[in-house]
């Protein structure tokens, strides 16, 4: 038997991968590198779980990361400038206007007109919401009641308007 085709036994400890390369002869004998990546801890492996969870469920959870990046956005403007919550106030009057220009260009009546409603309601709060956490910090008084309140009615709202596959 020759050495190439015998098998040979060498002891190497649990959980190493051990790669063969048989030699490589003539003109072409370049050598290479293999790169053998180590396993995923624990804490790596749950969070390319989540991470996975939550790329696949991106659209469902668009107001969830919208309301976050509120959130972060609310804190910076407290910190950097809080006067721009007196720039920011009267966006809260945007939705009610757009209420009234929608409801006298296609008149709705029941369901459609109180969805109209519901959802002028819940984006002249999350401004106003906006204007004050921009002015006093995001986790002052019942601000942080008042941000998760509007991210449950948003989140579910989104997954009763929104169209499913």
């Amino acid at each position: 038997m020759s050495s190439r085709t015998r098998a040979r036994s060498v002891k190497t400890a649990a959980g190493v991968h051990t790669v063969r390369i048989p030699r490589q002869r003539g003109r072409r004998s370049d050598p290479f590198v293999i790169v053998v990546p180590e396993r995923p801890s624990l804490a790596r492996e749950a969070l390319g779980f989540v991470g996975r969870g939550l790329w696949t469920f991106r659209r469902a959870l668009a107001p969830t990361g919208l309301s976050v990046l509120a959130f972060l956005v609310a804190g910076l403007l407290h910190l950097i400038a809080w006067w721009s919550a007196l720039v920011i106030a009267p966006v809260a009057a945007v939705p009610v206007v757009w209420l009234l220009l929608v409801q006298r260009r296609r008149p709705a009546r029941s369901s459609a007109l109180a969805w109209r409603i519901g959802l002028a309601t819940l984006a002249t709060l999350a401004a106003v919401w906006l204007a004050l956490a921009a002015g006093f910090g995001p986790l002052a008084g019942p601000l942080a009641l008042l941000w998760l309140l509007i991210l449950i009615a948003a989140q579910t709202a989104w997954l009763i308007i929104r169209p499913s596959r």
